[in-house]
């Protein structure tokens, strides 16, 4: 589902009345905790946390115009996705997120590579996703997209 805007501001403001609370209170809690040198920006169509062209010129491999991807949310048919490169490049901080997931909610894990799917609204698990926010520098997320994705 495309997003509803061309800013992030724009996309902030037009979700729908039941998602507009949940999803703005995950978004803030990301920017919260985003390590230096993320921004938030449109990625792909959506809102997404990149490493903008300022640091990482050359962007992403499959569509140079566009910074890096890093992490992003959705407002999609039936939940609120987040996404997060960073638990799907790196085996250790998945199996972290996994073992501290059930510490944080009661909802199963709806999870795909990169994608948490998050169905019942009043279950994020927000201070878990901030956590999960600071685990990765900008640096980091740089060498393991260089050694792993970059062709």
């Amino acid at each position: 589902m495309k997003a509803n805007g061309t800013t992030v501001q724009e996309i902030l403001t037009n979700l729908p009345a039941d998602r507009a609370e949940p999803f703005n209170k995950l978004h803030n809690i990301i920017v919260k905790n985003l390590p230096k040198g993320f921004e938030a920006a449109i990625s792909y169509g959506g809102l997404g946390y990149v490493v903008p062209h300022s640091i990482y010129p050359t962007g992403y491999h499959c569509k140079p115009s566009e910074p890096l991807p890093f992490a992003g949310i959705a407002s999609q048919k039936n939940s609120i996705n987040f996404y997060h490169m960073g638990i799907y490049a790196n085996p250790d901080l998945l199996n972290w997120f996994v073992a501290e997931y059930p510490k944080h909610s009661k909802q199963k894990l709806d999870m795909g590579k990169s994608c948490i799917r998050f169905k019942k609204l009043d279950e994020i698990p927000y201070q878990l996703i901030g956590e999960l926010m600071k685990k990765m520098t900008v640096k980091d997320w740089v060498t393991i997209y260089e050694t792993n994705y970059k062709k």
